[in-house]
């Protein structure tokens, strides 16, 4: 890996990390401090939950109810609104520190330097990982603070529970963040890289949100890597913990190793 290259390209994207870290705080921490006012009306709730139609509570995270505050926050943050924000992330991102790069010829300068196209690529996954490491990190920093701040002993809190979630959400966006590297790293042009990786992306989510609502098209999850992370059966202790993270890990390195490959060989225009 080039370190220089590394702590300036940081720099660079530093304070979009930290933009996305700060807003993915800030929405954790509005939903510990709602829960309270849940937890009061959770009967209620959890009835109207119970009258809607099974595959429809799958697929928004309801399964679990509002009965603690781990099934309130998998299901109202970690099983939609975290994944949209974290697949934007990696789309954005992973386009910007290759396709981009190459499309307004910045690439070749980088390569002008003596350094290697293996470095330089290992050097822009590094810096896409650690944006992803600096969200999730900040994220489970919050919930904790969260929890101390507007829950204590208003309600039971499940911390190996929510690490769990966090690392599996951390896992599942190395898969997807590989995927958008490998497909920025073969694309010279940035808006042809972001359309591929957004149909991708978005696609995958797709297929995980119709395969939950639909039990007859519920084969349609299995072609999707979002089904690999379930923030419900994290919470409720039910996941295949191992299967889950070995299939994203190995997707996540797979994709950014063939990203590498591919980028090392293949022709740039000057």
């Amino acid at each position: 890996m080039n370190m220089p290259l590394y702590r300036q390209m940081l720099a660079i994207n530093l304070k979009m990390f930290m933009n996305y870290a700060v807003g993915s705080a800030f929405y954790i921490l509005l939903m510990f401090w709602v829960y309270p006012g849940i937890a009061k009306n959770s009967s209620s709730l959890n009835s109207l939950i119970d009258g809607m139609p099974e595959g429809l509570g799958k697929a928004f995270g309801l399964e679990n109810g509002f009965g603690s505050i781990g099934a309130f926050i998998s299901g109202e943050y970690y099983g939609l609104l975290y994944l949209l924000i974290l697949s934007i992330f990696c789309i954005l991102v992973s386009t910007q520190l290759i396709a981009k790069l190459v499309d307004q010829g910045s690439m070749a300068y980088l390569l002008s330097a003596p350094t290697t196209r293996t470095k330089v690529a290992l050097t822009q996954a590094a810096v896409l990982l650690s944006g992803l490491v600096l969200i999730c990190a900040v994220t489970t920093l919050a919930g904790f603070a969260g929890y101390a701040w507007f829950i204590g002993d208003l309600g039971d809190f499940d911390s190996t529970g929510f690490v769990l979630l966090n690392a599996g959400a951390l896992l599942l966006f190395f898969c997807i963040g590989g995927i958008s590297y490998l497909i920025s790293a073969c694309c010279n042009d940035e808006k042809r890289a972001l359309t591929l990786s957004g149909v991708i992306v978005i696609g995958f989510f797709s297929l995980n949100l119709i395969g939950k609502i639909s039990g007859q098209l519920s084969w349609m999850r299995h072609i999707s890597v979002f089904s690999l992370f379930d923030p419900g059966k994290i919470v409720g202790k039910t996941a295949d913990w191992p299967v889950s993270v070995s299939v994203l890990a190995g997707i996540g390195a797979v994709a950014f190793a063939a990203g590498m490959i591919i980028f090392r060989k293949r022709s740039l225009p000057l």
